[in-house]
C-alpha cells in the first residue's frame, strides 16, 4: 500500500484576504486543509460580513501571537444612516423605518470628530463577549437581556471619505477590541436618525496589509502547484520591530532551557519597523512595553523571545521547539 506523504510544515504568518460570508473559522478550517495540519491561529476575527486582512499564524509562529495583542488596525467601512439594527451591521434587523436622511458633510464630521482618543464603548449585544461564561451573542439570539459594561477602547482615526445619499464611507484606525459597527451605532444616535454598519474591509493588522493578502482561491492554486510555502511571511521576518542578537551554540543551550543569559549590548542589533503602505505610522497602541528581543541561533534560526531582566540580562518568555 503506498505511504501518505505529509506536506512540509511550515512556520510564519499567512495574511488571508477573507471573503464575505464566510466566518474566520471557516477559514482557518480551509487552511487547515490546505496545509495538512492543525496547528493555526489568528491575530483577531473579523464578523462574517467583514472582508480583508485575516492573519493566521503557523506552526511555531503561534506562539508569537501574545505579542501581537496591540496591534492597530485599518479599515474601510460604509455606514448607513436612518435605522439602526440589533446587530449593529445589516445582517441584522432593523430596529424602526428607514428614514433616509439627508447628510450634511460638516455635521458628519464633526460628529465623527467626537470619538477620536480614548473613549468608552458599550460592545454589541450580538458579540464574542462573556457574559457570566457565555457568549453574549448566545443570549442575545435566545432574546435573553445583556448587559455589557463599557470598556476604553482608543481610536486613532475616524475620517469621513465620501457620501452617497444615507450612506457615508469613512476611514477608521483603531486599537485593539474597537467595535466598528458600534461606532457605527453610536455615531446614528449621534446625528438622530439612527446607523448601521453596511460594509467594512479591514486593510491592516500592524504591519499586515491587504497588498499582502491572498484569496482563498489563490492560496489554492497555490497549494496544487506545491508553491503554498511561497506565501507564508517565514518565522525569521515576523516581530521586526524587535531587536535581534545572533548567539553561539554554548549560549543556545542555556537558551534552549529557559535559563536568564548575558549579552554585551554591542552585540545586539536595533530593530527596524518597516511601515508597510496603507499599514499604521504606528504598530502598537503606545501603551508601555517591556524591554524584549529576537534570539537567534548560528543558523539565522529564531530561537526564542527573551525579556530584559536588568540591563544585558535576558529571561527567555518564549522559547521555540527546533524545526521538525
Amino acid at each position: 500500500m503506498p505511504r501518505n506523504i505529509q506536506p512540509p510544515h511550515i512556520d510564519g504568518a499567512l495574511v488571508i484576504d477573507k471573503p464575505a460570508g464566510k466566518t474566520s473559522h471557516d477559514v482557518v478550517e480551509a487552511v487547515r486543509r490546505l496545509v495538512g495540519f492543525r496547528q493555526i491561529g489568528h491575530l483577531g476575527t473579523l464578523d462574517p460580513l467583514a472582508t480583508g486582512v485575516l492573519v493566521l499564524l503557523l506552526g511555531r509562529a503561534t506562539r508569537l501571537a501574545q505579542f501581537y495583542t496591540g496591534r492597530r488596525k485599518r479599515y474601510n467601512c460604509t455606514v448607513r444612516f436612518g435605522y439602526s439594527t440589533d446587530t449593529y451591521d445589516s445582517d441584522g434587523v432593523a430596529q424602526g423605518p428607514d428614514l433616509a436622511p439627508a447628510l450634511d458633510r460638516t455635521a458628519i464630521e464633526s460628529l465623527a470628530a467626537r470619538f477620536l482618543g480614548r473613549i468608552q464603548q458599550v460592545p454589541p449585544a450580538f458579540s464574542a463577549k462573556k457574559i457570566h461564561g457565555r457568549s453574549a451573542h448566545e443570549l442575545a439570539r435566545k432574546k435573553k437581556p445583556v448587559a455589557l459594561k463599557s470598556v476604553e477602547v482608543d481610536v486613532y482615526e475616524f475620517r469621513l471619505t465620501e457620501i452617497e445619499g444615507s450612506c457615508a464611507k469613512f476611514a477608521v484606525e483603531c486599537g485593539a477590541g474597537t467595535y466598528i459597527r458600534a461606532l457605527a451605532h453610536d455615531l446614528g444616535k449621534l446625528e438622530g436618525s439612527g446607523a448601521h454598519l453596511s460594509e467594512i474591509s479591514r486593510t491592516a493588522v500592524g504591519e499586515f496589509t491587504l497588498d499582502q493578502a491572498v484569496k482563498l482561491e489563490e492560496l489554492a492554486e497555490a497549494a496544487c502547484s506545491g508553491r503554498l510555502a511561497e506565501r507564508v511571511i517565514h518565522l525569521e521576518a515576523l516581530l521586526p520591530e524587535l531587536p535581534r542578537v545572533t548567539i553561539l551554540p554554548i549560549l543556545e543551550r542555556r537558551v534552549r532551557h529557559g535559563a536568564k543569559f548575558n549579552i554585551p549590548i554591542a552585540q545586539i542589533q536595533p530593530g527596524h519597523a518597516t511601515a508597510a503602505q496603507n499599514a499604521p505610522e504606528q504598530l502598537d497602541s503606545g501603551d508601555w512595553k517591556p524591554t524584549r528581543l529576537r534570539v537567534f541561533n548560528s543558523q539565522e534560526h529564531l530561537i526564542a523571545i527573551a525579556q530584559a531582566v536588568v540591563p544585558r540580562t535576558y529571561q527567555p518568555i518564549v522559547v521555540l521547539e527546533a524545526a521538525p
